[in-house]
């Protein structure tokens, strides 16, 4: 199996998709707003201290106050608390090394015995936001390398229990245990598996520094404020998922390609070329065949093979999913072996689902029923093999007499949620809209109010693919005349994600021009 990853950097966010043979299995899109991602570390006001849930309510800056419940607190909080009076008191910022650690916290101990209404806290975001909930706190903090994860203020060291051989689990809690300063803790992630002493103590250090470089920040904050922000989406997903089946990762900024470049020559010296600017005339997900797979696997309704298809709702509570074999009909396969492949086909399609989607929570799939427990069992193993690849944390229960199987998939940010369905772009809905003959005549007014009125001598025209290849065919196509008419530099961009008769106008340095404002204010 070969993986790549593809990188779209637009004006207001970053869309990530990883591909496996070329089919889409995970997608992300983070704003480029200010967002509270997994991992940022804040100086935050407890606003509210619950009793009844033993938590607190703790202000970061977001528009909902982030809960905190007491077991985040973490066992080390007096020791916590103790360090941060230290930075807030003197100019110069006390070695967490040289300290003394306090007193565990009781696990059993209450909320309101250790914070009060008012306290400045340090914290670190444990779940975005997601629905109508603010983030999840801990205020144990950590921070996440691709061989270990560093935690400040807990002097041991564990290993991943997927480390199955002993001998590779002691060498590797005796090298860490030998190198990492007093006061700090670190978890061996799965990755450390074989890897050099050289490998591990540069990381090490760079984990150390990134904890020395951010924690003099309290002193000046203004809380809430952002102490420390987790390294990009894009590096953060390259850190949990790259693999030597990496062929090529294809990113359409320079300033982020770059980024992700010398990130891949720190974990991967040899593979620093994998990187790829891309610098096409199509949009990158257009070019990549990911805009397409986008529209046709986010819909209500999934189809998945010889008609088989996939009916998937979402609840508060739970996610469901329907199984159905659609109109499919093989004359050599009885009823109960039709069904058990419809199932496997199934089962295929809900994994890479789930992970594409990111649906967390409880999800319930009714598959079709069948009789024979041989086969309920096989579909069981099936799903746990196919799982196996999903980074997050999930339960594969059997299924039930009912033919129900329930799946619990750990939640830290919010579901990729993407409309599918197209509002007409020209009568939004309404339901009338003027000749489509007359289109080209309107892009043609476009572009002569974008010349003559904006002064615009360079820009690029997207529209749907089928109006490009109109607007661009013959020797002296329309294209070829309106350059020759108006004087200008213009590129037409086919554009997938665009409505029929929709347009957007982009400047030379990528920017939207909003002709519809521009008129109106005219």
């Amino acid at each position: 199996m070969t993986s790549e990853l593809v990188v779209d950097v637009q004006p207001k966010e970053i869309t990530i998709a990883v591909l496996e043979d070329k089919k889409l299995v995970e997608l992300q899109q983070e704003s480029l707003d200010g967002s509270f991602a997994v991992g940022n570390i804040y100086v935050g006001k407890v606003k509210k201290l619950m009793p009844a849930l033993n938590a607190a309510f703790v202000n970061v800056g977001h528009k909902k106050d982030a809960f905190l419940h007491y077991l985040d607190l973490g066992v080390e909080f007096n020791s916590i608390l103790d360090f941060q009076k230290f930075v807030e008191d003197k100019k110069k910022i006390p070695q967490l090394q040289k300290m003394k650690l306090k007193s565990e916290i009781d696990k059993e101990g209450s909320i309101s015995d250790i914070l009060k209404v008012g306290q400045e806290i340090l914290v670190q975001i444990a779940k975005e936001p997601i629905s109508t909930k603010g983030p999840r706190l801990t205020a144990e903090i950590s921070f996440a390398g691709r061989f270990m994860v560093l935690i400040p203020f807990i002097d041991r060291v564990s290993v991943s229990q997927k480390i199955k051989s002993r001998e590779e689990r002691a060498r590797l809690r005796q090298l860490i245990q030998s190198i990492k300063p007093k006061n700090f803790g670190v978890i061996i992630r799965t990755n450390a598996e074989g890897k050099r002493v050289a490998d591990l103590d540069a990381e090490l250090k760079v984990l150390v520094r990134r904890w020395e470089d951010n924690i003099g920040k309290i002193q000046k904050a203004k809380v809430p404020a952002l102490i420390y922000e987790e390294t990009g989406r894009t590096v953060a997903l390259l850190r949990d998922t790259f693999s030597p089946s990496f062929e090529q990762i294809h990113v359409n900024d320079r300033d982020v390609a770059k980024q992700i470049a010398e990130y891949v020559s720190i974990i991967a010296p040899e593979r620093k070329n994998l990187v790829k600017e891309y610098n096409g005339a199509l949009p990158i997900l257009d070019n990549f065949g990911i805009t397409k797979q986008v529209k046709s696997l986010f819909g209500k309704t999934v189809t998945f093979k010889n008609g088989a298809y996939l009916i998937i709702e979402h609840t508060e509570a739970l996610h469901v999913v329907d199984v159905n074999s659609g109109n499919r009909n093989k004359s050599k396969l009885d009823q109960e072996d039709s069904a058990y492949e419809v199932n496997v086909a199934a089962a295929e399609e809900i994994a890479r689902q789930l992970r594409l989607r990111d649906m967390g929570g409880i999800i319930v799939i009714d598959f079709i029923d069948m009789s024979k427990g041989d086969h309920r069992n096989k579909l069981l193993a099936k799903m746990q093999e196919l799982m196996a690849q999903d980074r997050a944390k999930h339960n594969i229960l059997p299924l039930s007499k009912f033919g129900l199987m329930q799946i619990t998939r750990q939640r830290v940010r919010p579901e990729m949620e993407i409309t599918t369905s197209e509002e007409c772009p020209t009568c939004f809905g309404k339901g009338k809209i003027k000749s489509s003959i007359l289109f080209t005549d309107t892009l043609e007014g476009k572009i002569d109010y974008l010349v003559n009125k904006l002064k615009v001598k360079k820009f690029s025209l997207h529209i749907h693919p089928y109006v490009a290849a109109y607007v661009q065919q013959g020797l002296f196509s329309l294209k070829y005349k309106w350059k020759k008419r108006f004087n200008v530099g213009m590129r037409i961009i086919p554009d997938q994600k665009l409505g029929f008769l929709q347009y957007v106008f982009y400047d030379k340095d990528g920017n939207e021009i909003d002709l519809k404002e521009e008129i109106e204010m005219k």
